[in-house]
Parts: structure tokens; sequence; C-alpha cells
């Protein structure tokens, strides 16, 4: 590849993706590939998909920007888009998962300021993953993201995943607990679900203690495991806030922070904004996505094809004796290793299909929404034959 002027700050795979189509991508050479990645969980429609694009072009040429100084009616509707499907009663839209994530932690903080309580804390997982701000590092399980950019923000009490006896704990030992940051599926820790009733015995334990249960489904929300959002494959549950981002704009930058009206009254006029966030052609994106979804019913043909994705794996590698675990919900998979496993990813690619490493030793799969059987199969047949090749080959090195 060419010296390039950017910063040197992603592992890039030796390809130059220049068009997409559908589930398809296209390189420089004119190669094709599988994605089965979704540019990690984000163009669930496809590539190129002519409805969004139709959207975008038309609203390019109406209105692309104001300060959000006045009424913007396609912000409104989205807004209530949004708090249809969620059950909550506000939204603030930003531009990112991380600026949703950051409008969270300070609902928190204003959360805390209203109870007089001067240093507060939040309770977060293990390997978990909420961004790359010095804010969302902090929260996050990760070391290696935060390493060299001490010192972090406190106060942020870690306890394991899905395991509700520790985060009781936790609240028993720091009374200055004053909300719960969990993601409903762990995406970059290693596609790790939460347990059946974890969520709804961490909102009763927020009810207890006066937190706030915040929700981070930026990876796994807006339709990707069955459900619209993760949090209602537990009946009945309300969190206080949620956050999402990624799939809401198929692309185009855009992220939202939900939560109740009491939640989001903490935050009055003047103390928070953006000046991108909300734009009428992010706005416009985010709407037909939403209606794209609907119209097609993916969140149940998600859940549909990912289970046949689990089921096909399960069959073909069911007797390769370095897969531990096959897991996920809907279209949110992965192929937990005894071993490192990073060198799948060019191995698959090779083969015609794009895929991620997560955690060292986690195949991620996250493919659009719109897969249908046949490239599914495409997707069991091509991966498992990598698997098996890459694990004979590891054996006899």
């Amino acid at each position: 590849m060419a010296q390039s002027h950017l910063f040197d700050t992603y592992q890039r795979m030796p390809v130059n993706f220049v068009r997409g189509d559908g589930v398809w991508l296209e390189d420089d050479q004119g190669r094709r590939y599988l994605d089965a990645l979704s540019g990690i969980a984000v163009c669930s429609l496809g590539h190129s998909h002519p409805q969004l694009a139709e959207a975008l072009t038309d609203q390019a040429t109406t209105l692309w920007h104001t300060a959000n100084i006045a009424h913007l009616p396609l912000q409104e509707a989205l807004a209530d888009a949004l708090c249809q499907r969620s059950g909550l009663d506000r939204v603030f839209l930003a531009n990112s998962g991380l600026e949703a994530v950051e409008c969270a932690i300070k609902l928190a903080r204003r959360h805390a300021h209203c109870q007089h309580i001067e240093k507060p804390a939040i309770l977060v997982a293990t390997d978990s993953f909420h961004g790359r701000s010095l804010a969302s590092i902090s929260a996050s399980g990760s070391t290696a993201i935060q390493e060299g950019f001490g010192p972090l923000v406190g106060d942020f009490i870690r306890v394991p995943f899905g395991d509700l006896t520790a985060a009781q704990a936790a609240f028993d030992q720091h009374p200055n607990l004053v909300a719960a940051l969990i993601e409903p599926i762990q995406g970059e820790g290693g596609i790790r679900v939460a347990p059946p009733g974890y969520l709804t015995g961490l909102r009763d334990l927020c009810t207890k203690h006066h937190a706030l249960l915040m929700l981070d489904e930026i990876q796994c929300g807006i339709a990707r495991t069955g459900r619209f959002f993760a949090f209602q494959h537990e009946s009945g549950l309300v969190p206080d806030v949620v956050t999402v981002a990624k799939a809401l704009g198929n692309g185009m930058p855009i992220g939202a922070c939900l939560a109740t009206e009491t939640t989001a009254q903490l935050l009055p006029p003047g103390s928070h904004g953006t000046t991108f966030g909300g734009n009428p052609l992010a706005c416009r994106v985010g709407l037909e996505v939403l209606k794209i979804i609907e119209k097609n019913h993916l969140a149940d043909h998600a859940e549909a094809m990912g289970e046949r994705l689990i089921r096909g794996l399960q069959a073909r590698l069911e007797h390769c004796p370095s897969v531990v675990d096959i897991r996920g919900r809907g279209m949110m998979v992965g192929i937990e290793f005894d071993r490192p496993v990073g060198e799948l990813k060019s191995l698959a690619m090779e083969a015609g299909l794009i895929i991620n490493v997560t955690r060292g030793n986690v195949v991620r799969l996250l493919p659009p929404l719109i897969m249908n059987e046949a490239q599914i199969d495409q997707v069991v047949d091509v991966l498992s034959s990598v698997v098996n090749q890459y694990v004979q080959l590891d054996a006899s090195a």
C-alpha cells in the first residue's frame, strides 16, 4: 500500500474497498467479498441501499444543517420513532455512539449532583467497551485501550459481566454508586450475551438504590438481535437510559441517547449540546433506516438467520478441537477458540469473506440483516472451511 498521511491508528488489511452492493464489497481490483461484518454492525441494510441513497440525495438538495436554535421536524420525527420503539420518552441526538455514551455518563453525574453525592461512581462490567474518549475508555474493561492515557476518569466500579451477586455486593459496598452502564450483549468483549434475568435484576438493584440503569446498545441495538432493542428480550424491562448508534444511520454518522422523562430532565437547556448532532441529513437517513427495518420485518429475519448461522457453524465445527464455544443472539455471533486466531481475518479475506477477530480468540460475525439463507449458508461454508484448514495447519506447525 502507498504511504499515507493518515494517523497510523488502525491495523488495516491489505485491501482497498471502492464500492459496495447489498451484502457484497468490491476492491480496486474488481474482486468481490461477502461482508459478514457490516462495517462492525453498521451497515445492517447492506451497502448502497437504493432507498437510503434516494433519501440522502433528496435531503441533500433540501437542507443539510442548521443550528439547534430552532425546531427541526426531522429531528423530532426521529425522536418520536425511537421512543415509540423503545418505550422511553426523550432522545438526545448526537453524531456517534461515543457521544451517546458521554451523554449517558453526564446524566449519571447530574443524577448524583441532585442527590448531593460529591464523588459518584458508575457500575460497569469486565470486558466491556463503551468508546474511546477519556471517560468511555475509563468505563471500558480493556487495559489495552487505556494504556498511556492516564490518569483515567473515575470512578467506575467494575464487576464480572452477568454476575448479579457481584453487582449486589458492589451496591452494598459503594453507597456512591449512582448508575450501572452495561451492554446487553458484549461485542468487543467476545459476543457475550447477558444471562436471562440479569438485566431485570440490575433494574431492581438500581431502583432499590436510586441509581440509573443505562444500557449500551450501540452494537447490539436496532434489530440486530431479533428485537428492536436487545433489552426487549426481557419482558417488561424499562431502563432509564439507552444508547444507540452504528446501524441507526447505516453508515451515516449518527448516535442517540434515549431516556425516561424524569432522567432527561436532568439536562435542561444549556447543560448539554452538539453542533452537528441531529442535523436534517442524518435524521432523514435514520428515519428511512427505521422504516425499512419495520417494513421488511428485519428483526424477525435477523432472529431466524442468526439461528441458521449458529446451527450451521455448530454442525460444521462440532469436531474441531480448537473451538470452545459458538454463541450469540440474532445476527451477532461469536466463535471462541482455545488460542489466538487473528490470522483467520486474512485467511477469510483471501477466501472472499469479511470477518473480524476480537479479544484475540473470538471470531466476531455481524452480517447485514438483509442476508438471505443462501448467503448465510455461504458464510458457514467458507468460514468453516477456513477454520478447519487453519487448525490443521496450526497443529502441524
